[in-house]
Parts: C-alpha cells; structure tokens; sequence
C-alpha cells in the first residue's frame, strides 16, 4: 500500500535520493526545497505523485502552511521527514555569533516548525510516523563541529521527549542518526568559520581519521528508510552506516565506567543516607 511522505530537504543528498525511492515505488511525495527548480526533473517525471513546494523550513508559519498543503493535496500524510539541515565547520571559540544562530535556527528549529505542524494532522487522522534525521554526531561528538554536535543533541532530547508524548496519538518518532557518507554535506552544503591557525593541529587529526572506509554510500540508504517508514513498529532510533555501532558502544562503555567511578560522589549530593 502507498503511502503519503513529507520531506524537507529534497533537493540533495539524503532528502533527493529518498524522495526518489519513494517515488519509484509508487509512494505520493510533497517535497521541499528552497529552490523548487532543483526538483523540476521528478516534477515531469513524477505529475501524479510528487508535489514539489518552496520552503525554507527557518520560516514557521511557511513551515504550517506547507504540511497543511500537502495534508490537503494528498489527503493524508503517513510519514513526515526532517531532513533539511546543514554543518557547520569551525572550532568553538572561532564560531560567531551568527554563525551560531543560524546552525540552531535551521538544524533545530526547522525541525521544531515542521513537527508542530505535523502533529495535529497526524493526530486528526489517527496517526502517523515522524522520522528526524540526526547524526552520530547527536549522540557523541567530534572536535570542530561543536554547534553542529549541538544542534543535533538539542534533535535528539526533543525527538526522544516528542516520542513519549505522542505515542498515545498514534504518533511514531524514529531518529535517524547517520554516520558520515558522501553527500556534499562536508562540501558545497558546509558553512566553515573564520580559522584560527591555534586549530589547525585539530583539524588535521580530525580529517586525518575521515578515510574512505568510514565514509558510506548515501545511495545505501534507502532502502534502510523504506524499511523503517513501512515497519509497524519502528525502532526510536537507527543508526545509518557501520560506524555508528561499534564508535558508540565504546562511547557509552567510557561514560558508565565515569559515573560509576564518580558514583560515591554522586550519591552523596543527594543529600539523604542512601537506603
């Protein structure tokens, strides 16, 4: 059975090689892009199914505007993607003001603006499934991308809270948390800061460990989404490519050996005798 999906993000990467898929095997599309001329070529070949719409997902009343559209359009939406998003290169004390602003105000509050929208539709209809795209990235972090790691913890508190507040709706959330692929998110998609020389011994051992066995296909991925969006009871959060699994349980076996390490400390500021 076809389903309806919203997804921000359509023009590249991930958002253009999922909007694909879905509508190579007869899903109905509404897929955003701040230029909507990037997605002309599927309009022609896609009339029926795939409604293109301009969005800059920083922009919340266009945010609603568009789900309700697509909702109308459609008649229904099944799946709503987060995907719109960018990466922001640079170290912490580099980063301006601005900079910093705008990483939050798309990764973050794009997401927010768009899953508000969603939620009433998905309510009204009985339900629906919320895919936010994270990153490994949301769960441990790596040196000169300090907003973006931000940013994409900030999607996963929001995400995994949304999740247990839904759910009675009929509304499932999964977070999508991808390691590195070749997308041009590292590229042409990347806004860099001002570089501090000081950095530069970071950066280099940070590049230095991006070869091209930890870089995945972005092609890969969706048959991974199909999976995800058709299965009845998805999991809250999936890791896209191999990296993910293995880096994060060394990550949470080094944070359990620090608390319990600190344990005796920790139950102490507690302030009552420990039972």
């Amino acid at each position: 059975m076809s389903k309806t999906i919203f997804i921000t993000g359509a023009s590249k990467g991930f958002g253009r090689i999922w909007t694909e898929a879905f509508l190579e095997r007869g899903d109905k599309v509404a897929a955003t892009a701040r230029n909507t001329e990037t997605l002309a070529d599927l309009a022609a070949q896609y009339p029926d199914t795939l409604l293109p719409i301009q969005l800059n997902v920083n922009d919340r009343a266009a945010s609603f505007t568009a789900v309700n559209r697509a909702a109308a359009h459609f008649g229904s939406l099944d799946v709503v993607i987060n995907n719109a998003g960018y990466g922001l290169f640079g170290a912490i004390e580099e980063t301006s003001e601005q900079q910093a602003r705008d990483q939050i105000e798309t990764n973050v509050f794009g997401l927010l603006w768009v899953t508000q929208a969603a939620i009433p539709v998905m309510r009204a209809q009985g339900g629906g499934h919320i895919l936010q795209v994270s990153s490994v990235l949301g769960v441990a972090t790596l040196p000169v991308l300090g907003l973006y790691n931000a940013s994409k913890w900030a999607v996963e508190g929001l995400s995994e809270t949304l999740a247990s507040e839904v759910k009675d709706f009929g509304i499932k959330v999964t977070i999508v948390e991808p390691n590195g692929f070749s997308t041009d998110w590292g590229g042409a998609s990347a806004f860099h800061t001002e570089a501090n020389p000081l950095y530069e011994d970071v950066k280099a051992s940070l590049y230095a460990g991006l070869t091209p066995d930890t870089i995945g296909k972005p092609e890969a991925t969706a048959e991974a989404i199909l999976k995800v969006v058709d299965e009845e009871n998805p999991p809250l959060r999936i890791f896209l490519g191999k990296v993910g699994f293995p880096w994060l349980s060394q990550v949470y076996a080094d944070r359990l050996a620090t608390w319990e390490e600190w344990k005796e400390v920790a139950d102490a500021a507690h302030g009552h005798a420990t039972v």
